[in-house]
């Protein structure tokens, strides 16, 4: 029998880190702490309670019953990957700041260049997060096109806008259709109107996870000579289910587009089972390292090999994440029928029998999910959008009131013109309206997302409108 491993059998595998790491420190000799980093143990045990006691006002975002926000623990193996390094406290900016883990990130990063089909001399690297990965594309989109526009959908991640803010680039705000994905009509009047140098399209948004018709925005764009960078932050690990029977064949054609995208992001600190601190960019074209091109006078001399920090804006980066996602990927592949695809699959999944369960009820949803994220509101036929978005925001509060069967959702403001489109015999008298939203990416969510949805209708039922 294999054995597995589970969150609970963490502790053991930590204390064994810990001796590797205590064995390879006693390599360089034995000496005694300095007494200024000592601290009394007392103290340590009284701050250490406080501590623990306000971490446990946190959400339960570890269990299926959080459904809200795109929050969930990292794997056990992710967390043991990590701690381990971090003991020894790699910096992955260059090499003589750790060897064994910037060797590890160009291999994650291989790996995930293949998820997408880029090709094999193609550049990339590990960042903080997905907002600094896609700083970093939206950088290089400017040094490639200076002075032209960046154009993005109306419903893609407002972090493009604010970092385009931050490069001194202008945006384009391209309408986005009832199901927030980027209007093709809009935005080739747009190409053909302005000076656009690069269109940001998104692998599924972080409102309902909408995935953009990227296959024929790659045909467009190449038509005017147009840069194409992909956000596939929250929904680029389904790329692994892609020609499978768990996505529809329109989204899975879609994600197979992004491997004629110039560049696209990603983040293992969602899908990929990470903690915080773990994003990545691809280039589809490694020529685009010029554009980063700087001097040091101290790092960048152990090795005439490439240095994780001659191709990133960012310095210290913790070696730790790379670290934490090798060990990860060693046993969970990015794979579609093992490792993280089946994880994948029963998001999907979830998902969908969160959106199947609504039907009949007095909960309504927004529309069959894209990915994983399933969105509804109170099923009020006549009446005010307001109403609407008031019963919307009862229930959210009164599901994570309840002190018997709670239910951690989130709101999602919409347009009142795309609810009227699902519900014609509203009154429009306001431009938003809040709708609920639920993230479905922990793989238990399958099993108990009848259940869950039972509860909410009780709750509705209850009328807590």
């Amino acid at each position: 029998m294999v054995e597995t491993v589970a969150p609970q059998t963490l502790g053991s595998w930590l204390k064994e880190a810990d001796r590797c790491i205590s064995t390879w420190e006693s390599r360089w000799g034995v000496f005694e702490t300095h007494p200024s980093l000592r601290v009394d143990h007392q103290v340590l045990s009284e701050a250490y309670e406080i501590y623990v006691n306000r971490l446990a006002e946190n959400y339960p975002f570890f269990h299926p019953r959080y459904a809200g926000q795109m929050l969930k623990p990292p794997h056990p193996v992710a967390i043991l990957g990590y701690v381990t390094a971090m003991r020894i406290n790699p910096n992955n900016h260059a090499l003589d700041g750790g060897p064994p883990t910037a060797a590890m990130e160009k291999e994650v990063v291989d790996k995930l260049a293949k998820m997408f089909n880029f090709p094999e001399h193609s550049l990339g690297h590990l960042t903080t997060s997905g907002t600094i990965a896609n700083l970093e594309a939206l950088f290089v989109s400017r040094q490639e096109n200076p002075d032209k526009i960046i154009a993005v959908g109306s419903a893609a991640h407002y972090t493009h806008a604010r970092m385009a803010n931050v490069l001194g680039v202008s945006v384009e705000h391209i309408q986005s259709d009832p199901d927030g994905r980027i209007d093709l009509n809009c935005l080739e009047e747009q190409l053909r109107l302005k000076d656009i140098g690069t269109v940001v399209l998104t692998g599924g948004n972080t409102g309902l996870g909408a995935v953009d018709p990227i296959q024929e925005a790659v045909q467009l764009c190449s038509q005017y000579g147009v840069r194409i960078h992909v956000d596939a932050a929250y929904g680029g690990f389904f790329r692994l289910l892609a020609g499978t029977d768990s996505l529809s064949d329109r989204v899975s054609n879609e994600l197979e587009a992004i491997e004629e995208a110039d560049s696209v992001v990603i983040d293992p600190h969602k899908h990929g089972l990470q903690p915080y601190g773990c994003g990545c960019i691809l280039f589809r074209d490694p020529k685009v390292g010029r554009h980063y091109v700087h001097e040091s006078p101290y790092t960048y001399f152990t090795s005439d090999e490439l240095h994780l920090g001659e191709i990133s804006l960012e310095c210290s980066r913790a070696g730790a994440a790379a670290g934490a996602l090798w060990l990860t990927l060693e046993l969970l592949p990015l794979a579609s029928n093992r490792g993280l695809g089946p994880i994948m699959a029963m998001c999907l999944d979830a998902a969908q029998r969160w959106h199947a369960a609504l039907e009949d009820t007095p909960l309504r949803s927004w529309g069959k999910p894209d990915l994983d994220i399933v969105g509804y509101f109170p099923d009020i036929e006549t009446g005010l959008a307001s109403e609407i978005d008031q019963a919307s925001q009862a229930l959210f509060e009164a599901s994570m009131a309840s002190s018997t069967d709670p239910i951690f959702l989130s709101t999602l403001r919409v347009n009142s013109k795309d609810l009227h489109m699902r519900m014609p015999s509203i009154t429009l008298d306001q431009q938003y309206v809040r709708i609920l939203r639920s993230v479905l990416m922990k793989p238990e969510q399958a099993s108990v997302a009848e259940s869950i949805v039972d509860t909410l209708v009780g709750f509705v039922e209850s009328d807590v409108r």
